[in-house]
């Protein structure tokens, strides 16, 4: 009987869980927007939405368990740096979740997870930033 397991296993063992969570939740934070499987999407959740109550709290120790979690420095400045201030006033209900219709290769239901007030500009900055900032290494050498 499976009293009291919450959450899905979803075929993976449960470091891959742990480190594919940290990585999903790193990537939403960071493009405040992303494309995944409904699953997942409702996995990934609680999570992150515990990870932008911890950047309201902003304190060095709430700082330090979001990096436990997520283990990207950058990512938690802007958790807590901008995500956080953003939904100062909020009581939760951070992120939404839309589906997407259905996969083409398996016909897996597809979900688009996103912060509720995002910022637009943010999704793909990041990549356009590195892209950028690597097309300039390649024209110095």
């Amino acid at each position: 009987m499976r009293h009291q397991k919450a959450g899905r296993k979803l075929n993976r063992t449960a470091s891959h869980r742990k480190s594919m969570f940290a990585n999903m939740a790193a990537s939403l934070i960071l493009h405040e927007q992303i494309v995944t499987t409904l699953p997942k999407a409702k996995e990934i959740r609680p999570i992150v939405e515990k990870l932008v109550t911890l950047g309201k709290r902003g304190d060095l120790h709430a700082r330090r368990q979001a990096i436990s979690q997520i283990r990207d420095v950058a990512v938690v400045a802007k958790l807590f740096d901008a995500i956080a201030t953003r939904y100062a006033t909020r009581n939760g209900g951070y992120l939404r979740i839309m589906k997407a219709g259905f996969r083409q290769g398996d016909n897996a239901a597809m979900a688009v997870i996103e912060f509720v007030e995002r910022d637009v500009d943010a999704k793909g900055a990041a990549d356009k930033a590195r892209v950028a900032a690597e097309a300039e290494v390649a024209e110095a050498a």
